[in-house]
Parts: C-alpha cells; sequence; structure tokens
C-alpha cells in the first residue's frame, strides 16, 4: 500500500494529539488522586531538561535529546487566592540553580502561573527537579503542578507531563 504525504501528514498530528491528550490526563488511564484542604506545602517536581537514548557509545555516554519543560502551576481553588512563596530549581547533583520566584506571587482564584525551562537551558540534566513552595491565610484546594515536557523536529514529537508530589514535612 503507497500512503502519500497528506496520509503521514495526518497520522503524525494524530498521534500527536492522542499524546497530549494522554499526557495531559484528558483521556482515560489517569485516576485523580484525592486531595485535601491546605493552607501550604512544598512539593516536588521532577523536570528533564534533556532525554537520554538510544546506547551507549565507548565513553560511557548514551545520546542525548533537549526538551523545553514548561512548568505550570494553577490555583484550583474556586474561591481563594494562594501565596507562590518560591520556584527553586536544582540540578541533577542536588545544585541549587536559581529561583524562579523573585517576590511572592499571589495566585487569584482558578488563575495559572508559568515558568519556562528553555530547550538550550540543559545544565539542569536529566534529573532535574523543583521544589515548590505555597502557602495560604486559609485552608484551600492545594495548587495542581505539572511540567510539559515538549521537543518538536520534523519527523518526530517528544511530549510528555511529569507531576508534582507532596514532600512531607
Amino acid at each position: 500500500m503507497l500512503f502519500t504525504r497528506p496520509v503521514f501528514a495526518s497520522l503524525r498530528f494524530s498521534l500527536l494529539l492522542a499524546l497530549l491528550l494522554v499526557s495531559a490526563g484528558l483521556l482515560p488511564g489517569r485516576a485523580m488522586a484525592q486531595r485535601t484542604l491546605s493552607s501550604g506545602q512544598h512539593l516536588y517536581l521532577p523536570i528533564y531538561a534533556y532525554i537520554q537514548y538510544g546506547d551507549v557509545d565507548k565513553s560511557g555516554v548514551a545520546s542525548r535529546n533537549p526538551v523545553s519543560a514548561l512548568i505550570s502551576i494553577h490555583n484550583t481553588d474556586l474561591d481563594r487566592p494562594l501565596k507562590l512563596l518560591a520556584a527553586r530549581y536544582y540540578s541533577t547533583e542536588g545544585k541549587f540553580l536559581r529561583n524562579f520566584v523573585s517576590s511572592p506571587q499571589i495566585l487569584k482564584p482558578m488563575e495559572t502561573l508559568e515558568f519556562l525551562v528553555e530547550r538550550r537551558d540543559v545544565v539542569g540534566g536529566s534529573g532535574a527537579n523543583f521544589v515548590i513552595q505555597w502557602e495560604a491565610a486559609v485552608p484551600v484546594s492545594p495548587p495542581l503542578v505539572q511540567a510539559l515536557h515538549v521537543e518538536l523536529q520534523l519527523h518526530r514529537a517528544i511530549v510528555f507531563t511529569t507531576d508534582a508530589v507532596l514532600i512531607p514535612r
């Protein structure tokens, strides 16, 4: 069977759309965790500055593909604001790189704040992470914190999400 370019383009678009929907949790496959009200938390968010893949070469290093990471902090409370105190970025080795929040930021009900770790910023490595710290005056619905990792090239796309987890304190 011979495929024409429009068929391949349509197939690529369909696959990319399915990947985006699954990774965003909009298709079946991921159950929502039960969440309780809180007046503040520290959250750990894994980030990948690049993806290692393929075989290891003679020097012991695998191929690397840099990806961008869009960090989204969603205030999921319908009525109350929360205050974002810090979004500290750490390397694979645990070295503090920078704080993406220079001063506390108020997120209104249902507001989202985003930060971008650019594709060219690979200093964090394949095991980079953020520690997100927030507080509220009264208990609120905790924020939903995710990172959308993306790399689009001519004939392929890499798209996946990572979710923050609570750091017990």
